[in-house]
């Protein structure tokens, strides 16, 4: 991982993303963003997810696995969208923003893993350190780190994300999928 954000870095990653999803809940325009009065480390180019719950429970998460756009505007472009465009869940209500915590998750870039067999692949992975890609052709589906608090057997994991990514959950068994690994610098309200 590259190095990590200060605890003001986070903070105004933070505030950004409250605000943004409060005006995008509320139909007003978004806050901008002036890069320059940023630091430098905010202005890079970065990837991130923006992870919505209340009580503990899932209630939005949208982010990118490559970073392609300045940090700062990553995390906006990530409230606005897991605010309101996660398929999973109906858009973000404004009665519902009080309760919301934000947490954003600041990731490392992707590297391949190497495996010989399922057995293999479970021995390499490392719960609560790594986020897992699956990929085969043209699907692909990532969980976080913060996955392995909940699915904490290495099997299960990666059933479950062979299942986000459409696939059958033994699909990880039978076939050599390509697998990337990547760690998250995460940080909430």
């Amino acid at each position: 991982m590259k190095t990590l954000l200060n605890e003001a870095e986070q903070k105004l990653l933070l505030h950004i993303a409250r605000e943004t999803l409060d005006n995008a809940v509320h139909g007003e325009p978004l806050p901008e963003i002036n890069l320059d009065a940023l630091p430098p480390s905010l202005q890079e180019n970065g990837a991130s997810f923006v992870t919505l719950t209340i009580v503990d429970r899932l209630r939005g998460c949208i982010g990118t696995l490559e970073a392609y756009q300045p940090m700062a505007i990553d995390v906006q472009e990530h409230a606005v969208a897991a605010g309101l465009q996660d398929f999973r869940f109906p858009s973000v209500q404004p009665a519902e923003l009080d309760q919301i915590e934000i947490e954003v998750s600041v990731l490392s870039p992707q590297e391949p893993l190497v495996y010989d067999g399922a057995d293999d692949l479970i021995q390499k992975l490392r719960p609560d350190v790594d986020g897992v890609v699956l990929q085969e052709g043209f699907r692909k589906a990532t969980f976080l780190p913060q996955v392995w608090e909940k699915l904490p057997d290495p099997g299960q994991f990666l059933s479950q994300l062979c299942m986000k990514m459409g696939a059958s959950s033994d699909l990880w068994r039978k076939k050599s999928l390509k697998v990337f690994t990547y760690q998250v610098q995460e940080f909430h309200e």
